[in-house]
């Protein structure tokens, strides 16, 4: 009673500060946000996306391939899942803009539990064509944002991504996974995911910012925040690219589009594009779009010779070449329906974690703010009556302390469930074993039950009875012998009387 009678005064004390601090906060935060909006432009030279990615002499526009990369319509595989493969690809003109942003969608597949070596995203001032980081060379002038799968230092913090600078001098330390030399780094596994892993990565006055879309959700702009380098100097113009390399571990690194943003401070204009253009691209653009264009009457004309019964009926066009994607199976709707619920799971113990998160900083304000109440009355108050509020206040602080351990064990427990089902949404022989195990442990608990109801039944029942079957009453007899005889001897008898009849 003592607690809560000290606590009330200071209650209505307490939310009236965090009600005069939140709002104010936010709206600084808000204006901030606003002000600091660039301007954003897409950047097709240094940008490719499916499909129809590769020209017809399998190269990809405005970009280079080098190593084992293999591109495609859809995507770029820039290794394969066999041992010791390196690839990469690189734009093959140096940006022109200081500030940019790059947003990457890739797939890191494999069949193992462990995957290698990793793939990596680079802005650099020269070409990395190849070498021994992650399939591109050594001793860079820029910054690798490298998708670390092996765990070479044995600390257990692999798959994860890191932030590495270098100024062309530095060696990348691989034994220590380059933890070293790191600027930033977080903790995310993003191989074997049912959608794929999106990246955006911006750098915008001297800042570095890396947002990763964890590839359980088909939302393609539900990022969260990885890493964020402060004070960091680019060179002014370089080469973008992505590589990969695999060792004795091996899996598929797939890039299905790198897109590039050019960013402009606001206030400034950006730059149009047949400025940046030199008239001599500008003619062999034109020509080359004058023969795609030639090409594609050409076209044109063939297939509808080949097809004339589909001329101006969009329906029999739509059979003739979709018919076959538009429906999906039973297994796939089965794995589709499975992932949507484990995503709506994960989306709602994300929200969770969120407001356990706010109660808990709730909790650190308010004690923070009894703490300094109590320090000012404690100054305020001398002899025995001083002593007592203190008692009575460090009653209250313990209160609160105790109610943040348990928002903090909460927090723990909502942690550990989503990482079981995070778990539990990797394909592969792993994820089957572990929903498996998961089945049998269940049907073993329901066992245990059933034998502990048995006993408590038996423990229940007298020494000296046994328990008996109920007896079932006796069915009613709907025919006797002789009707049934009767019956037969009737139907006979009528039987041969139709027979002389006919």
């Amino acid at each position: 009673c003592s607690s809560a009678k000290m606590a009330a005064p200071l209650a209505p004390l307490v939310l009236l500060l965090l009600a005069l601090g939140r709002p104010a906060l936010s709206g600084a935060q808000a204006t901030e946000g606003a002000a600091a909006e660039p301007h954003r432009r897409f950047e097709y030279k240094y940008s490719f996306k499916g499909p129809h990615l590769v020209q017809a002499d399998g190269t990809v526009p405005f970009w280079v391939h080098t190593g084992n990369a293999i591109p495609s319509a859809d995507q770029i595989r820039i290794t394969t899942s066999l041992k010791s493969q390196k690839g990469s690809v690189w734009t093959k003109n140096k940006s022109i803009f200081e500030y940019w942003e790059v947003e990457v969608t890739f797939r890191v597949t494999g069949r193992g539990r462990i995957g290698a070596d990793g793939l990596a995203i680079w802005f650099t001032e020269e070409q990395g064509l190849e070498g021994p980081v992650f399939g591109a060379a050594d001793k860079w002038n820029g910054v690798g944002i490298f998708f670390d799968s092996f765990d070479n230092d044995g600390k257990k913090n692999n798959p994860g991504v890191i932030v590495v600078g270098n100024n062309g001098k530095l060696l990348y330390d691989h034994q220590n996974d380059g933890s070293t030399q790191a600027l930033a780094s977080c903790q995310r596994d993003f191989r074997n995911k049912p959608y794929p892993v999106r990246v955006k990565i911006t750098y915008y006055q001297k800042t570095l910012t890396v947002l990763i879309n964890n590839g359980f959700t088909p939302d393609k702009e539900d990022y969260e925040f990885c890493a964020k380098v402060e004070d960091m100097v680019l060179p002014s113009q370089g080469y973008f690219g992505i590589s990969a390399a695999t060792g004795g571990l091996a899996d598929d690194h797939d890039v299905l589009s790198f897109l590039t943003f050019q960013l402009t401070e606001p206030g400034k204009e950006a730059p149009t594009p047949d400025v940046e253009i030199p008239q001599k691209d500008k003619e062999k653009y034109q020509e080359e779009f004058e023969h795609f264009q030639q090409e594609l009457d050409k076209k044109k004309e063939e297939f509808q010779r080949e097809h004339p019964d589909v001329q101006g009926q969009p329906g029999k066009l739509f059979e003739l070449f979709f018919t076959d994607d538009v429906f999906e199976t039973v297994s796939d709707r089965e794995l589709r329906q499975i992932f949507e619920g484990q995503n709506r799971i994960h989306l709602e113990i994300k929200q969770l974690n969120r407001q356990l998160d706010m109660i808990l900083d709730e909790q650190r304000k308010y004690v923070s703010a009894v703490t300094e109440e109590i320090a000012k009355r404690g100054a305020g108050s001398p002899g025995q009556q001083g002593q007592v509020s203190q008692q009575e206040i460090e009653t209250v602080v313990k209160t609160q302390e105790e109610v943040i351990r348990q928002v903090k064990e909460i927090r723990s427990s909502v942690t550990d469930a989503l990482r079981s089902i995070s778990g539990a949404q990797h394909p592969g022989s792993a994820g089957v074993y572990e929903t498996t195990q998961h089945f049998n442990d269940i049907k073993e608990h329901l066992h245990v039950v059933k034998r502990d109801i048995e006993h408590l039944v038996q423990r229940n029942t007298p020494s000296g009875e046994k328990q008996k079957c109920p007896e079932l009453p006796p069915f009613p007899s709907c025919l006797s012998t002789m009707h049934f005889f009767i019956f037969v001897a009737v139907q006979t008898v009528l039987f041969i009387g139709y027979v002389m009849y006919r």
